[in-house]
């Protein structure tokens, strides 16, 4: 105890010398006379402060009056050792303690005295050296503490002071180290870096650096600094292109490459490179880098760092320099519009689609490359490795700060005799139910009357088993045989059809199976034709799948090679002929290939059984009578296996992807390669859209694509390399942007080949793609072996910016001219498969038709009131689905009426963007659990009566948009004016809102489902006055604000009950850019408190049960 009480007062002794001695010098300041006092006290602070930390802890602490006698002793005297005593000082408290003490020095008006200082002293002749060195040491510390410093400096005079001391005393490394360090500072300032460029300091930096030396390593590193920071002034760029500093910085990297064995001198490497990267933000400069054989220099050099890890910023540096050098190219297209035109009846007079109309002939085939290029200012790898940052939901000058505009004003916008025609989508609110027979003696289940998951038999071509007399043996004569529905099939003489299988001309061909207990079955599923009517394709199905319901899922494979399926050519029906997307019979692999042929008629199939759960709502047949009444804008004639089979999701979870490290710049690697090894790529279109004649090559080895379905959406494909392709998204119909959405089919791959897929003109400036994001495939192979399912597929997957660009004026006007690259490489386990890529699960217009017939025909009318109505017809003419959900009334008496006309209404819409399928996937799942036998489900209907638009934008679902409808505009930013002619969904939805506002019966809850693509989990966006205006800082604002705190209801109870669901993703702030939204205009116009917007992430979970994987859709 002791010992520490006699440590604590020689702490206090210390601590009480320096403030007497600070007190001492602030006397003397009083008194110029006693100079060698001065000199004195100053020297025995020094000491202090040299020695003990806890002295320059005390000088510099909150309240401490040590730092301005310092100062005001350092202004007023003129005693050159008490002047270096001080600086000396200074040096010491701000070399520790951080940046912190350097704030603190500036707080106190060091700068503008230690600029003062070194103009007094530049008058003495000569200038004192040790007085120079010391204070350039210091302003170099501080100055980048200080915002105002450059202003400083130049209005001193202390630019020239200090670039006439480096010419001057050019070989003094003791002096010029400290200039340098602080004209790096001074460049920061825009103005200051030209003037400094005018009097020659560009020209100085490269009499200082060169080629590889051991002597003077650190005044090289801080020369090339300052040469980097004095280079982004475009004014010093141009006068270093035009005097052949280009050429001279990347000898001087060849040859410290080539010499720094050790790698002990990367900071002057990177230096160079730096320097390089200040000088080609200009057009001369990325033109004289090209010139100089640049791209293949840093290239080189890249690639033989990449051994060693410590030099990854070197490759980092390396690789953003060549990517903003590589020369920008128009996409290879003939225009970015889109490949489809829609003529709309009315053209906008403002907006986008006015723009477009109005744009130049040919204007977007203008690349721009202008010195405003935009510089990519992260690090190749560094760019995506913080999540964290990806995506601020909002932006301060975005709120809005209008507290009129914030409290919700309920706006009539229609009167009631408009209103009034939306009187008969309501029949709840009016029908007595006299013709209803309510009360039923047993509830029904909930089941479907129509086909179930049951037995799914697919037959193949098969060669005859030896001895068995049921098969059909391979070049045997066969007669004509009958269908399930009497129609005689014709096959020629070698036991095949005429036709390849699978196609859609309603021929039959030969079954692989002669088992009489699946005969029917196998004769069903032959006749599976979109030509056929779908009576006669069920009642063969449905006879063999109704003898026994627990009967296993069926595969029935082949050995023998046959033909992909060819295009209808004729049609058994009046109307559009429909066929479906080529199916390869080929190598259809099953679990038992190798044992096929040995074993009995009996033994040859694969069974798995089939799932457990609900029945599942796919109906094939009825897809495709629904199919050929969507209505599309390329008039589509095919149909997308995985649309037609249908999907159901995989029965093993999916973690989310770890990204490897490096895998960004190997990409970006091989981009720069294209351009310098020219002769290596292909450059082959395989498949174009904007060419109706083009034919796709025959040659075994090339990938063939496909995308004319509905929702599919691939435009253009160039093979790059043997095994890489470049692939080229279709813009929004009526819109030159918006790419991002892509469904397409490949085929005639080879097992074992790794292919890369580039998506080469996407917009979004991140995604997550970069976080673990894989894109979805479907394989027909697998789904024949009873795999139906779409998985995530794909390895070394990146997004990054790419070297296609478009012109400003094509653009809008928009900052953002540069495309992205998602790159993925696939290896496709099987041999002439039939796969498809997507974006996200799809979930197309007519799988949404077929979804809601199938619930209408097997809910329980006694206890279940559904509803489908047609809510308005689209432009292309296609019906916008309203359904109503509720429970029937327990019998036609007047109290039970009544409580089933007061229920209060929840509004439900989804897909009002087309490219976030997710969100119909989640409405499917709301739709069949409120139709579904649950408690909880039955309890909702008996409390609310649930409005639903399941799908606000079907055009651009169909046409494969993105984002717009075929008005080419964003249906989800209309919502404030929606025009009847352009906007039908969107104004007759809100019509539907405005009607229920009108006769009083506001919904309790409207929420509009959409997907994120840059973000993880589930969450909600609501609208707050109180949080917007706390968001703007204005809490005395927000304090006046009362607000009931019942839109946070929603979102917490599904924190609680939703394993995926985020709270803390949730923003109740209403921004400006958002203001035309629906859940914005909702709440603003309709008066709906609890109006939101549910965000379902395109990727995966960070948080709750499901971390880390994939959210499955099914």
């Amino acid at each position: 105890m002791s010992k520490l009480k006699v440590v604590g007062e020689k702490s206090l002794t210390n601590s009480s010398r320096v403030v007497g001695l600070l007190a001492q010098l602030e006397k003397i300041n009083t008194d110029s006379t006693e100079s060698d006092t001065a000199r004195h006290v100053t020297s025995k602070i020094l000491h202090l402060a040299q020695s003990q930390e806890k002295t320059r802890r005390e000088m510099t602490t909150k309240g401490s009056t040590g730092m301005e006698v310092l100062l005001s002793t350092l202004e007023n005297t003129k005693d050159l050792q008490t002047v270096l005593n001080i600086l000396s000082i200074l040096i010491e408290l701000v070399s520790s303690g951080g940046g912190r003490r350097a704030s603190f020095l500036v707080a106190k008006g060091g700068s503008q005295i230690l600029l003062q200082l070194l103009m007094n002293a530049s008058k003495d002749s000569p200038p004192h050296e040790e007085v120079m060195v010391q204070t350039h040491s210091i302003l170099a510390k501080i100055g980048p503490k200080d915002k105002k410093f450059g202003v400083k400096a130049r209005v001193n005079g202390a630019l020239n002071i200090t670039l006439n001391l480096v010419k001057q005393h050019f070989q003094n490394y003791r002096l010029v180290l400290p200039c340098l360090q602080l004209l790096r500072v001074y460049s920061t300032n825009s103005v200051n870096s030209v003037s400094l460029g005018k009097n020659g300091v560009v020209e100085l930096m490269f009499k200082i650096i060169g080629p590889f030396s051991k002597k003077n390593s650190g005044l090289m590193k801080v020369a090339l600094d300052t040469l980097a920071a004095l280079l982004k002034s475009k004014t010093n760029a141009r006068r270093a292109v035009d005097r052949g500093y280009v050429q001279v910085l990347l000898t001087i990297y060849v040859d410290w490459h080539r010499h720094d064995n050790r790698h002990r001198n990367m900071l002057i490497r990177k230096g160079i490179l730096q320097s390089l990267k200040s000088v080609t933000n200009i057009k001369l400069g990325r033109k004289a880098f090209i010139d100089a054989n640049g791209m293949r220099i840093l290239y080189n050099t890249s690639q033989e760092c990449l051994a060693v890890r410590t030099l990854d910023p070197l490759v980092n540096t390396s690789s953003l320099i060549m990517r903003k050098c590589f020369p920008k190219n128009r996409l290879p297209l003939p225009t970015i519009k889109s490949s489809f035109h829609f003529q709309l009846p009315i053209i906008p007079v403002t907006g986008p689609v006015a723009q477009l109309y109005n744009l130049p002939p040919e204007v977007d085939d203008v690349v721009d490359e202008s010195d405003d290029n935009d510089d990519i200012d992260l690090e190749a790898e560094n760019e995506v490795e913080n999540e964290d940052d990806l995506d601020q939901s909002f932006k301060n000058d975005d709120i809005e700060t209008d507290i009129n505009k914030l409290r919700p004003q309920q706006v009539p916008g229609r009167t009631i005799e408009e209103l009034k025609m939306y009187e008969h989508l309501f029949p709840e609110l009016v029908d007595d139910f006299q013709d209803y027979e309510l009360i039923a003696k047993e509830p029904k289940p909930f089941v479907f009357e129509g086909k179930v998951r049951g037995p799914i038999v697919v037959p193949t071509a098969g060669e005859e088993v030896p001895g068995n007399p049921g098969n059909v043996r391979k070049g045997a004569a066969v007669k004509e045989k009958a269908s399930p529905k009497g129609e005689e099939v014709k096959e020629d003489a070698k036991g095949h059809d005429k036709t390849p299988p699978w196609q859609l001309g309603g021929q039959n061909r030969a079954a692989a199976s002669a088992h009489s207990s699946n005969n029917d079955l196998v004769k069903a599923l032959d006749r599976i034709t979109l030509q056929s009517t779908p009576s006669q394709v069920a009642a063969g199905l449905t006879a063999g799948m109704r003898k026994d319901y627990g009967l296993p899922l069926t595969v029935l494979s082949c050995t023998k090679a046959c033909p992909h399926v060819a295009k209808c050519t004729s049609a058994l029906f009046e109307g559009r002929t429909v066929h479906l997307g080529k199916l390869c019979c080929t190598g259809v692999e099953t679990e038992d290939d190798e044992d096929f042929e040995s074993h009995s008629s009996a033994e040859q199939v694969s069974s798995v059984e089939a799932s457990d759960g609900p029945p599942t709502l796919h109906d094939p047949d009825l897809y495709i009578e629904i199919v050929k009444n969507t209505k599309s804008v390329p008039e589509y004639s095919e149909v997308a296996y995985p649309d037609y089979f249908g999907h159901i999701p995989p029965p093993f979870k999916e973690p989310i992807l770890e990204r490897p490290y490096g895998v960004q710049r190997t990409k970006i690697a091989q981009d720069i390669e294209r351009l310098i090894h020219q002769n290596d790529i292909i450059d082959r279109v395989v498949y174009d859209l904007d060419n109706p004649n083009y034919t796709t090559p025959e040659e075994g080895d090339i990938l063939k694509f496909n995308s004319k379905f509905e929702s599919g959406n691939l435009r253009k494909v160039i093979q790059i390399r043997k095994s890489e392709y470049d692939l080229i998204l279709n813009s929004d119909i009526n819109s030159n942007h918006y790419h991002q959405w892509f469904y397409f089919e490949v085929s005639g791959m080879r097992p074992g080949v790794a292919y890369r897929f580039n998506i080469i003109n996407c917009e979004k400036s991140n995604s997550q793609f970069n976080y673990g994001m894989q894109p979805l495939m479907y394989s027909v192979q697998e789904a024949l072996n009873a795999r139906p399912w779409w998985i995530r597929m794909g390895t070394d997957i990146c997004y990054y910016k790419n070297h296609f660009s478009r012109s400003s004026v094509a653009a809008g006007g928009q900052k953002g001219k540069s495309y992205y690259t998602i790159t993925f490489t696939v290896v496709f386990p099987h041999k002439d498969d039939v796969c498809y890529f997507a974006y996200h699960y799809p979930y197309t217009y007519s799988t949404l038709q077929m979804h809601l017939q199938k619930l209408e025909s097997a809910h329980n009318p006694q206890q279940i009131y559904f509803r489908k109505d047609v809510l308005c017809e689209t432009l292309s003419g296609n019906s916008c689905p309203l359904v109503t959900i509720t429970a029937m009334p327990e019998s036609s008496y007047y109290e039970h009426i009544c409580q089933f006309r007061t229920r209060p209404y929840i509004f439900l819409s989804a897909r009002v963007h087309p490219g976030e399928t997710n969100a119909s996937w989640v409405m499917k799942g709301t739709l069949e659990y409120l139709m579904s036998n649950s408690p909880t489900a039955q309890s909702l209907r008996e409390a609310y009566i649930f409005k639903i638009v399941p799908m606000l934008n079907p055009d651009g679902v169909i046409n494969g948009n993105h984002r717009c409808s075929l008005s080419g505009e964003d249906l989800n930013r209309q919502w404030q004016s929606p025009n009847p002619e352009l906007h039908p969904t969107i104004y007759h939805a809100k019509g539907l809102l405005q009607y229920l506002a009108a006769v009083k019966r506001l919904p309790l809850v409207y929420c509009d489902y959409h997907g994120h693509s840059r973000k993880k989990n589930v969450f909600m966006y609501g609208c707050s006055i109180k949080e917007t205006v706390w968001h703007t800082h204005d809490n005395a604002a927000s304090c006046d604000v009362v607000e009931d705190m019942g839109y946070r209801t929603l979102p917490k109870i599904l924190s609680h009950i939703a394993p995926a669901f985020c709270m803390s993703s949730c923003s109740f702030v209403v921004e400006k850019s958002k203001e035309s939204t629906a859940r914005v205009v909702v709440w603003r116009e309709i008066g709906v408190q609890r109006s939101y917007t549910m965000e379902s992430t395109l990727c995966g979970c960070d948080q709750g049960r499901y971390k880390p994987h994939y959210l499955r859709f099914g």
